[in-house]
């Protein structure tokens, strides 16, 4: 589509205006590019590459900007993604030596957001509802902290209101129960397969017990699967923090989650690192935004989604390497034994 004057000319405009943010001229041009071209020619370039939707020309400047066509252009065809330095590969692989999935993921999206300067995004593993142990705890009369372990080694916490006091005795004897009748099965069929047994069981056992794999489920139900770091690097981002519209509709979709979770689970179907610029997902439909994204396994087996999220005048050669390393440690993290 374009002569190799046209696509080294093309590189060089949005290689600095990534850099610099301004609207590059012909004249600044002339010398980037290190051709022996006269403004004019640059000029008649310039002419043609805003004619195919590359750049655009700013009302207030003589300069000119990358459009989202033309950065999809150049990171398909003339961007040279750059390796991470060792020593930051070295660092990020001692921030991602954690034992706990959960910790795991968090600290996945704040390596994102603090390395990229934006907003760092990872889509959860899909919780199975299955629990691996259940204890509880006396807290007071009607007090009880029930504490789940999942599977994969998560932990949480929720505490129950009882109709009755229970004992610390009792209080062991029905996670016992649990333990050996339900442990490997979800709580979804550990409350049918109960309700089967409740003539069995003391009333009183089975109250709490009940009450127990109600709470778990709802456990599962409202966990969230978008953890995201860093939003607020966005309003330091001049594209974004002029328009108070386009912030609006942002930090909409950081609320929301919805579009977003979307975004992320049909990315995890991709190989590798995909490539999102200026709305072109249709779920996340900002002109001014774009997401890098790569799956994360499990024991080989993809299970979610990372990414940066950030303008379309990102660094995209050196988000793409740090998107890429994360989500290879976070598969290497959530697959240890």
């Amino acid at each position: 589509m374009l002569d190799k004057r046209s696509r080294l000319l093309l590189k060089r405009l949005i290689e600095q205006y990534i850099e610099e943010g301004q609207p590059v001229g012909s004249r600044s041009l002339s010398k980037l590019s290190g051709l022996e071209l006269s403004p004019a020619t640059i000029r008649n370039v310039m002419a043609d590459l805003e004619e195919l939707g590359f750049v655009s020309s700013p009302h207030t400047s003589a300069g000119r900007v990358p459009t989202p066509r033309g950065y999809r252009f150049f990171v398909d065809t003339l961007m040279t993604v750059r390796p991470l330095e060792a020593e930051q590969t070295q660092l990020m692989e001692g921030q991602m030596l954690v034992a706990e999935p959960q910790r795991a993921i968090q600290t996945a999206a704040q390596l994102l957001s603090s390395l990229s300067s934006f907003a760092g995004v990872v889509l959860s593993p899909r919780r199975a509802s299955t629990f691996r142990h259940v204890e509880f705890l006396r807290l007071s009369d009607r007090r009880t902290l029930m504490i789940v372990v999942s599977p994969e080694g998560d932990v949480h916490n929720r505490i129950l209101i009882t109709e009755r006091p229970y004992s610390q005795a009792e209080l062991i004897e029905a996670g016992n129960v649990l333990n050996q009748r339900f442990a490997g099965l979800s709580f979804e069929q550990a409350r049918a397969s109960l309700r089967g047994e409740l003539s069995a069981l003391r009333q009183e056992m089975a109250d709490l017990m009940e009450a127990a794999v109600q709470a778990g489920a709802e456990e599962v139900e409202r966990s969230d699967p978008v953890v995201i770091s860093g939003e607020r690097n966005l309003l330091g981002v001049n594209d974004l923090a002029a328009d108070m519209d386009k912030l609006r509709a942002l930090f909409d979709l950081f609320d929301h989650k919805a579009r977003l979770l979307q975004l992320l689970d049909v990315s995890g179907r991709s190989q590798g690192v995909q490539i999102y610029i200026g709305g072109e997902s249709k779920l996340v439909p900002l002109e001014e935004l774009s997401m890098v994204v790569a799956p994360y396994e499990v024991d080989g087996k993809v299970v979610g989604t990372l990414g940066v999220i950030g303008p379309t005048r990102m660094a995209y050669e050196r988000v793409i390497p740090i998107v890429d390393i994360t989500a290879k440690l976070l598969s290497n993290a959530l697959s240890r034994d």
